[in-house]
């Protein structure tokens, strides 16, 4: 009877069960720290999430912030957990929170690691989505790294506002160009015997 009361923080959801993030090893300061964010038991369940994926107290903390300076409840706990498993480190995690686009960015973010780009290339197409600007998508700048590009050539693309539909044509013509390549009649003069 006494343990509800207890889990309870004055100023947070009165039947908020903290338990689960106990278990899942957060430091009882830190659940200090969520208790006056007034998390739910859907954004506990998220931040478990997080804390099996590896991620730190202030992380969680600091990404239930994010959302609530939003004006909605924490729920990007797999695409926070991905770009964490990718490498982007906590400062570009919370870069895309504070623009409130975990969900729309993470799978695009993870597949430009993937493409093998550097971080200094990742961090500049992810600036730019977060302003809104113009920039291929990372289905394109695959296609195009893939047909020789390199990824100066790509930058340049889509600093200039490349969009999808230019780079689809241009990897398409270098495609066809490469699949050509070689394959023209040769006639080889010798003698005969």
């Amino acid at each position: 009877m006494v343990l509800p009361l207890l889990l309870a923080g004055c100023n947070s959801h009165p039947l908020t069960d903290y338990r689960p993030l106990d278990k899942a090893g957060m430091w009882s300061s830190s659940m200090e720290s969520l208790r006056k964010l007034k998390v739910s038991d859907a954004e506990i369940a998220q931040l478990v999430a997080l804390k099996g994926a590896g991620v730190s107290d202030d992380m969680c903390i600091s990404l239930v912030a994010a959302a609530h300076r939003h004006q909605h409840p924490f729920s990007s706990a797999a695409s926070a957990g991905s770009l964490n498993a990718a490498g982007f480190s906590d400062q570009q995690i919370l870069a895309i929170a504070d623009n409130d686009q975990l969900d729309a960015l993470s799978g695009d973010a993870v597949m430009l690691r993937l493409i093998g780009l550097s971080d200094g290339t990742v961090q500049l197409i992810l600036e730019r989505r977060m302003k809104g600007l113009r920039t291929m998508s990372s289905a394109e700048i695959g296609r195009l790294k893939n047909t020789g590009l390199s990824e100066r050539e790509i930058v340049a693309r889509i600093e200039s506002g490349m969009t999808d539909a230019a780079a689809d044509a241009e990897a398409s013509a270098r495609e066809k160009a490469s699949a050509h390549s070689g394959t023209g009649f040769v006639r080889v003069h010798g003698r005969r015997h």
